[in-house]
């Protein structure tokens, strides 16, 4: 053999050395246990829980069998935790319980958007922040914190502060007998809470329905057939005062009925941005200059050819029962008004904020409430309507307020279809 072609062995064994070396490295560095068994070379190589070097074992060669690869991954102990649950969220995303996974400081490392958006954070903002800083509640009243203090889960326990719910815990725990994740899983029952208000509201509806409006139908009938013989000032009176408050108790007891009873939507497509600035700007119009209003619009342009299923009339009352409890609401000479849309996934996300007072945190909880109001001559009802149309568009209405004005955020679902240009 000459000398180049010594040389050219020996940096081949030199390469072939170096590539068995890497697939070593390479098999080592797999964190879970696998069987590869290769049939036409005759050889199986193992790899057990727990070891690092893998075993070659010599097989049967059957050059005619494909080779086959088997695992046992334990997405617990073998994948970074953090890798599952970046795999979890978008699935959980889904789900409409609250999810939080905290690690043993009650840091939270996983918040669904079920939890970040009932609780009014930005959910990525929340990650590596402590659970605290999510619900806002004292310690002692967390009880995701009590589970990793006693290191138990926790089965089926009913919570009765601003969040009203049932609340299950499970632990997941190191090799070395540490906390590794506290898995949260909270049901709200608020709104098993409203449809029970609802159903009770239907019942009470019905009756007044029955017998309250017909009887006041005839009492306007019967004033409105006397006037003709009833002197001047007796005329005046019920022109002026008793025939406007029959009205008004029968608008009350129709308002009632229809967040009591499920009312009969239209559909149609609605182009969402220029419902906002053609359709609920036309009508606000009027009002704002009455008000003294100033009415703005900040609309995502991707929402220009996107379209909502919806009943204009009853959006549109939606929007009118929003300005008028702001208007009703302002302190100042001049109030603002901003209407905003924004798309978010499959959804329409659309605010309505003003720069009025704000909402009491004492009553904030209660503004959607059949017949609470803060006011005088309110009924109560307006909110309360809203939300159900709102709800019967398969949509979502909340509020968040301090004393730098109002905000409400209405979500609907993005229609399936695109309009064409």
């Amino acid at each position: 053999m000459d000398d180049l072609s010594y040389e050219h062995l020996k940096q081949r064994i030199a390469e072939l050395e170096q590539q068995i070396q890497f697939y070593q490295n390479f098999i080592k560095k797999i964190p879970f246990p696998f069987v590869f068994t290769d049939y036409k070379t005759g050889m199986k190589l193992e790899k057990s829980c727990g070891k690092s070097t893998p075993i070659i074992k010599p097989i049967p060669a059957s050059p005619a069998k494909e080779a086959e690869f088997q695992w046992d991954i334990d997405f617990y102990r073998d994948i970074p935790f953090e890798k599952v649950e970046k795999f979890l969220t978008p699935i959980l995303d889904l789900v409409p319980h609250h999810i939080v996974f905290v690690d043993g400081n009650g840091i939270i490392t996983l918040c669904n958007l079920q939890a970040a958006n009932d609780t009014g954070v930005d959910r990525d903002a929340i990650i590596g922040k402590h659970i605290r800083e999510l619900l806002q509640l004292p310690d002692e009243l967390i009880v995701t914190l009590q589970s990793i203090e006693k290191k138990e889960p926790i089965y089926n326990q009913e919570v009765l502060d601003r969040f009203y719910g049932i609340i299950n815990t499970r632990i997941i725990y190191h090799d070395d007998g540490s906390i590794k994740r506290v898995i949260s899983v909270f049901q709200s029952l608020n709104m098993m809470k409203e449809n029970e208000k609802l159903a009770v509201a239907g019942r009470i509806a019905a009756g007044i329905a029955h017998e309250i409006r017909n009887p006041l139908t005839t009492v306007r009938g019967y004033l409105q057939f006397l006037k003709s013989d009833l002197p001047d000032r007796i005329i005046s009176l019920i022109d002026r005062l008793l025939i406007p408050e029959l009205d008004r108790a029968n608008s009350i007891i129709t308002d009632f009925l229809s967040i009591a009873k499920p009312a009969d939507i239209k559909m149609e497509k609605i182009k969402i941005n220029k419902f906002i600035r053609e359709d609920v700007g036309m009508l606000l119009q009027s009002e704002a200059l009455l008000n003294n209003v100033n009415v703005y619009f900040d609309l995502d342009d991707q929402l220009d050819r996107c379209e909502i299923n919806g009943d204009k009339n009853q959006l549109l009352q939606v929007f009118l029962n929003l300005f008028r409890n702001a208007v009703e609401a302002k302190i100042k000479k001049t109030m603002n008004v901003t209407i905003s849309s924004k798309r978010s996934n499959n959804m329409v996300q659309i605010q309505f904020c003003d720069d009025g007072p704000g909402i009491p945190p004492s009553v904030i909880d209660h503004i959607f409430d059949p017949f609470f109001s803060t006011k005088e001559t309110g009924t109560g009802l307006g909110l309360s309507l809203s939300r159900k149309i709102i709800e019967l568009h398969k949509g979502t209405i909340k509020v968040q307020s301090d004393d730098k004005g109002t905000c409400f955020l209405i979500e609907l679902p993005i229609g399936e279809k695109k309009l064409s240009v």
